[in-house]
């Protein structure tokens, strides 16, 4: 009984030190990412990503701003539970393009210039570090 007294403290310890296994621990939260290319086509609007904290998204589409989770340890990926206000402006349909794809990524892989999102059906984002 003591020895389990003793060892709850020691493994409480050890999951504390685990760190941030998200992509904002990864490099990610060091920089805001600008939207470059959706599936090979240049996306000429601007919008924007970032990895504030662990667990956390933040962007700029073009016209709204938005957020959400992420919580699979890198190099996966899933963006969940994606909230944006609710401006319209002429480059809708490139926001809800951007969005609907954000949704569908699954792989991550963040290099200090490029963060390129993918999925297994062939689908990717690549973003490209602001200065």
């Amino acid at each position: 009984m003591l020895r389990a007294a003793l060892a709850f403290p020691l493994l409480a310890g050890l999951f504390q030190c685990a760190g941030d296994e998200t992509l904002s621990g990864y490099g990610a939260s060091d920089a805001t990412w600008k939207l470059v290319e959706i599936n090979g086509e240049t996306f000429a609007a601007d919008a924007t990503l970032q990895f504030p904290e662990e667990g956390k998204l933040t962007g700029q589409g073009p016209c709204n701003s938005f957020f959400g989770t992420q919580g699979e340890p890198y190099p996966w990926f899933k963006a969940e539970n994606i909230g944006a206000t609710r401006r319209a402006c002429p480059e809708l349909a490139a926001e809800t393009l951007m969005l609907q794809s954000l949704e569908k990524m699954t792989l991550v892989e963040v290099t200090a210039n490029v963060l390129l999102l993918t999925n297994d059906a062939g689908e990717q984002m690549v973003f490209e570090a602001l200065p």
